[in-house]
């Protein structure tokens, strides 16, 4: 039983090293695509409220923090350290949150902020390019971070509840 369970923490640690890789590579290639397809502030096209818009984002999520392009990236150093050190180490202080649902959320929630810190230190700002109008442009990563962070959220929630007895 104790090899059994070896395997699956062996299992959940490589799916939340490869959920982060794929996330990375495709929001890179989205946004090398973008770049090379697409001049600033043009739209590919319009389908209703959504277009594919390239932007350029040197603030945070929302629009916020523009220009603080240092900060934010000194913030997403300090966010994967702390995601690596939990799926990797932490994890075993904290056993009833190790399982696939939680590794699989913080392996989009690294993927994803790795994704956006690349761009950040290669020039200084995020490409965006997911519009919906009336939303602030987005892209691949920030979705996977966003959706990393609501799977992660509805895992704790859901692991930290007392069995039933």
């Amino acid at each position: 039983m104790r090899r059994l369970n070896h395997l699956q923490a062996k299992w959940r640690g490589v799916a939340f090293l490869l959920i982060g890789l794929l996330i990375i590579v495709a929001d890179q290639l989205s946004k090398e695509w973008i770049r090379d397809n697409l001049p600033e502030g043009q739209s590919l096209f319009q389908l209703g409220f959504f277009q594919i818009t390239h932007s350029h984002n040197t603030g945070a999520a929302f629009g916020l923090f523009q220009g603080q392009s240092f900060v934010l990236t000194i913030v997403a150093i300090i966010a994967i350290t702390v995601i690596l050190v939990y799926a990797l180490v932490g994890y075993r202080y904290f056993p009833w949150l190790d399982s696939m649902l939680s590794k699989s959320a913080l392996g989009l929630m690294l993927g994803g902020t790795m994704g956006n810190l690349i761009d950040r230190l290669r020039f200084g700002y995020v490409t965006d390019f997911i519009d919906f109008g009336y939303w602030p442009a987005f892209n691949v990563a920030d979705s996977a971070v966003t959706v990393g962070a609501i799977i992660f959220a509805i895992s704790l929630l859901w692991l930290s509840r007392p069995e039933k007895r």
